[in-house]
């Protein structure tokens, strides 16, 4: 059974989410612990937590799925597989369209391909949602002229700032999403750029590719006094800005703004206790909603390609089911081929090349055999006719 657990921004926001995360993270621990759960891929992004499970002996009536946090959804089957399918598209996606999405899903599966705990089941899904997001996007314009996280901050910053023409900002966090920023801001006639980064060598590359400046992680202090716009996005575990760093740096706290785009978050809510202007992922639904309103067209065709695909994955599945069993009868001909053409083999004392003969022969049998046994058991898996696997299993004793 394929099972999902998640939380995103559709129905949390972005503090309940880190700690909804937390309950999902001990909720799989349970699970692995009660099952030993080998196949699952994880999926963790500033905007949602998720498992993709598969395990046989997990009960949808099992008492550690019955949970009363109703922000914790759990998909089983088809629903967990649909749901994949539309996050790889960007349907599911905060910024409808965005392309990161499919990246972060890619990195998740060659992670837990990496760690030997995704399946050949899971490889197929995934493999399948992958395929899924890359077709949806190039067959409509879900994603053409979409924005991303960083970009949609910037446009946050604008709505509130007018225009950051000679403004200074400062981005900290050079990773993925810091990128999305630097990306963004590019577009941009800044007075000045600086980059922030634990590691200074990243640092200095988005730096370059951006004409700005990259400083030390710990000089933070001397340029948050002069930035008039503050970007983060980090992986830090905890926040980096609080309202007690700020309070032992002179700065005009009234007329500086800060956009936090990380999970977990960077800036604490006590900032804007100084009069900060702080701003977070949650505050970017309003412009997610404008895109949104842009795109509404195209998720008819999206869920069209979508459906079609789905049918194509369940009909993959179908003859994976009987795969192990062709698998089975194809390995017993081919032994008893060897061992009756060993047999003739030495009746025939082999001096003129019969041998050779006699083998090609036998292999050729097989093949011409089983072939139509294989084409006639995948056409009744993909038609959903039990009773001829049923049948295969039992006349071949592969149960």
């Amino acid at each position: 059974m394929i099972l999902n657990l998640r939380v995103d921004h559709k129905i949390a926001d972005i503090s309940s989410m880190e700690d909804i995360s937390k309950e999902i993270d001990e909720l799989f621990r349970q699970l692995q612990e009660k099952y030993s759960i080998g196949e699952y891929i994880e999926i963790s992004t500033c905007n949602r937590k998720e498992y993709y499970i598969n395990n046989d002996y997990i009960s949808e009536d099992d008492e550690l799925l019955s949970h009363e946090n109703q922000s914790i959804v759990i998909d089983y089957g088809q629903s967990a597989v649909m749901h994949l399918l539309r996050m790889t598209s960007g349907l599911e996606s905060m910024i409808v369209g965005e392309d990161q999405i499919l990246g972060q899903v890619k990195d998740a599966k060659h992670n837990a391909s990496k760690n030997h705990h995704c399946g050949k089941s899971l490889d197929a899904i995934f493999t399948k949602a992958i395929h899924v997001g890359q077709v949806v996007r190039n067959k409509t314009n879900i994603n053409k002229g979409s924005v991303s996280i960083g970009s949609a901050a910037i446009d946050l910053a604008e709505k509130h700032m007018g225009s950051l023409d000679d403004k200074s900002v400062l981005v900290i966090g050079a990773g993925k999403m810091g990128k999305l920023v630097a990306k963004a801001l590019a577009e941009k006639d800044l007075n000045a750029i600086f980059v922030a980064n634990r590691t200074y060598y990243v640092a200095v590359q988005l730096a370059e590719d951006l004409g700005g400046e990259a400083i030390l992680f710990n000089d933070l202090e001397e340029y948050l006094a002069t930035a008039d716009l503050v970007i983060s996005a980090t992986s830090a575990p905890h926040p980096i800005i609080t309202k007690n760093r700020l309070l032992g740096i002179d700065m005009d706290y009234e007329n500086v703004m800060m956009v936090d785009i990380a999970n977990p978050r960077d800036i604490s809510d006590d900032v804007s206790e100084l009069g900060v202007k702080s701003f977070n992922i949650d505050d970017l639904r309003e412009i997610a909603d404008e895109n949104t309103k842009l795109r509404i067209k195209e998720f008819g065709e999206a869920e069209n390609i979508i459906n079609e695909e789905f049918i194509l994955l369940k009909e993959s599945f179908k003859i994976m089911e009987v795969d192990d069993l062709l698998g089975n009868l194809r390995a017993s001909m081919e032994d008893i081929r060897e061992r009756e053409t060993q047999k003739a083999m030495v009746k025939l004392a082999d001096v003129d090349g019969s041998a050779k003969i006699l083998d090609n022969l036998t292999n050729s049998i097989v093949n011409k055999i089983f072939y139509d046994i294989s084409k006639n058991v995948k056409k009744a898996a993909k038609n959903e006719n039990k009773k001829i696997i049923d049948a295969a299993e039992y006349i071949f004793d592969y149960k």
